[in-house]
């Protein structure tokens, strides 16, 4: 009996065949927090009673939720993270890097065929690159780096096929956030998801991040995608030392299900509060004031997703009620953008750019919505009290949809302002 790529990559790591549903200890490839949650991975840590981790290049930590830090108690945490790297000669980004979700694959330090944990539940994205990785709580992930090992339930799959081309202004936000709102938020509990079909084919490594990055979303332990030549393009174009290794399912692969979805008939697409999998048609939103609008995030931060809110905000002002704001995933992203003529044109627009980061996302700061408030955003999460305040109302879009809702002051069908003939991402 063949196996799926989640098989087949536990099956390396815990040295044995291993079938969907069995119980495996497997070995680690690399692991990580962040600045929300490393501080707890630091004390279980050393609860443990561990004197060393497993191997000091295997494990890194992000400085990008409070990136710089916007309070004295979030400095002391800033402080313990650096001090521990220090003291193991552990791989620390810090203020100013990007969100570890970016910075990781773009570092080379994630290869198809890896199994990864991280201490965020986005950790997901890197199964752009065929990579098993998945979101752990703090103290498994101290266990994993403490023992380069933890223990797995393999974990059944669906396979979803994406067929067809997306119409003009149609992107992979708006593709994944269309499956979302058709599944629902806990359909694929524990389960992986394979993502295949001419469209992912024909899709950008950009779009497979978004896509993987959101899998999440609808309950997933894993969203993987068949390594190919544009997936080691990206590698080589990111300093890779090697390529992985190349994992695909079998032909007699057993799945759980197999859904079809044609992207061809999807519009622009808009997850309303306060849940993701609360989808709508852009169309049947009517009027809808934003005070907000935020492009970034480890959904869509990366320079095609600045790109394509450039070609719609470059020599037009955002509508004087609105706030926009604008966080490249990466410094490497933001570097490019500046190198492009993008930042200086978003700033002309009157957007605010700010330093690579989560801030905004996550409601550290960079952007805390007032009560009352809306704001149309490119991440992930629209969940209550996400952006730090309760008492406002989050709406989730493609970069497109965001810049074209900054112009107007309402949430807007961005259709009307693109001139490509097809999505890039």
């Amino acid at each position: 009996m063949g196996k799926t790529i989640a098989e087949k990559i536990f099956s390396a790591h815990s040295n044995k065949s291993v079938k969907a549903g069995d119980v495996v200890v497997a070995g680690i490839d690399f692991c990580f927090g962040q600045d929300g949650t490393s501080m707890l991975v630091i004390d279980s840590f050393r609860n443990l009673g561990a004197k060393k981790v497993f191997d000091k290049n295997k494990f890194c930590m992000v400085i990008d939720h409070s990136s710089p830090s916007p309070s004295i108690g979030v400095s002391e945490v800033h402080k313990k993270m650096r001090n521990f790297a220090k003291e193991h000669g552990l791989k620390m980004f810090d203020i100013g890097c990007g969100v570890c979700h970016q910075v990781i694959p773009e570092t080379g330090l994630v290869l198809p065929g890896d199994l990864v944990v991280g201490a965020d539940s986005h950790t997901c994205t890197y199964g752009a690159l065929g990579v098993f990785s998945t979101g752990m709580g703090s103290t498994d992930v101290a266990v994993a780096l403490a023992t380069g090992k933890n223990w797995f339930k393999v974990p059944e799959t669906i396979k979803i096929i994406l067929k067809g081309k997306a119409g003009k202004g149609v992107y992979s936000k708006d593709i994944i956030l269309y499956v979302i709102g058709k599944l629902g938020a806990d359909y694929s509990t524990y389960k992986a998801v394979e993502f295949s079909g001419e469209y992912i084919e024909a899709l950008s490594m950009d779009g497979r991040f978004t896509i993987a990055n959101m899998a999440i979303e609808m309950g997933v332990k894993a969203g993987l995608f068949e390594p190919d030549e544009k997936t080691y393009k990206w590698l080589r174009g990111h300093g890779a030392k090697s390529l992985g290794h190349r994992v695909k399912s079998d032909k007699d692969a057993v799945y759980s299900e197999v859904l079809e979805f044609d992207v061809s008939k999807i519009v622009p697409q808009i997850a309303k509060p306060h849940t993701v999998d609360n989808v709508v048609t852009i169309n049947k939103l009517k009027n809808i004031k934003i005070d907000q609008a935020f492009l970034g995030t480890c959904t869509n931060g990366r320079l095609e997703d600045l790109q394509v809110a450039y070609s719609i905000l470059k020599n037009k002002k955002i509508n004087e009620n609105v706030k926009m704001i604008i966080a490249p995933a990466s410094k490497d992203i933001f570097q490019k953008a500046m190198e492009k003529g993008m930042i200086t044109e978003f700033v002309k627009a009157g957007a605010c750019v700010v330093a690579p980061g989560c801030g905004p996302c996550v409601g550290t700061h960079n952007g805390v919505l007032a009560s009352g408030e809306a704001c149309i955003s490119t991440a992930n999460r629209n969940f209550k009290g996400r952006m730090g305040n309760p008492n406002a109302f989050i709406y989730l879009g493609s970069p497109a949809t965001v810049a074209a809702s900054a112009l107007e002051g309402k949430i807007t069908d961005p259709r009307k302002y693109i001139k490509m003939e097809k999505s890039w991402i």
